[in-house]
């Protein structure tokens, strides 16, 4: 493979080879970039989403970042809010995109790392709370009695795995960008024309 490129997120191949040489256009001016855009905007919108309702209370994080080891909460807990939620929107623009995202990796490793020393746990209910569940309790529903028929361990292993999961891949994602930057159709690129 040929890399040719006064920009280093573009990987460009020499036309021969490709099978279909008349589609290396395509790939290069379209597909390539497109693929790239929507991939910075999906790993940045989710950040911004994730974001809103600490950015919304942004010192009710405080506890959690002081029990990672985090202090003084009232610093660390809005800082959170505020990497995630304006973070996320600087990756989805591509503007100073290795930077925000180099700081929501981080975090987000830390994240992955919190949901696999901390689990969830094995049961959702006590002992008393299944008994309640199989009285017929009015605070069960029929789809929580069917989740929590057996204490709720097969819904909490579900939540972790997707806690698990959701970590791994947004900090896959933000580490990419940290890495290669905000690509083809970014502000860094199109109007900026530097990166850091």
């Amino acid at each position: 493979m040929a890399i040719q490129s006064a920009f280093p997120t573009e990987l460009k191949q020499e036309k021969s080879h490709y099978i279909f040489p008349v589609l290396s256009s395509f790939y290069e001016k379209f597909a390539q970039p497109l693929a790239w855009t929507a991939f910075r905007v999906v790993i940045g919108g989710m950040l911004v989403i994730e974001g809103y309702p600490k950015i919304m209370a942004p010192m009710a994080q405080i506890g959690f970042v002081e029990n990672l080891g985090f202090h003084p909460g009232w610093l660390f807990s809005p800082m959170l809010a505020a990497m995630q939620f304006f973070g996320g929107m600087l990756i989805a623009l591509g503007l100073f995109t290795r930077p925000a995202a180099l700081a929501n990796a981080v975090m987000l490793a830390i994240t992955l790392w919190f949901h696999f020393a901390f689990p969830f746990g094995h049961a959702f209910l006590t002992e008393p709370g299944i008994a309640a569940l199989k009285t017929g309790s009015e605070f069960f529903t029929p789809a929580g009695v069917k989740r929590l028929s057996d204490g709720g361990v097969v819904f909490l292993e579900t939540v972790q795995t997707k806690a698990e999961l959701a970590s791994l891949f947004w900090m896959g994602g933000a580490f990419f960008f940290a890495a290669f930057g905000g690509g083809y159709w970014s502000v860094d690129k199109l109007f900026i024309k530097r990166e850091f």
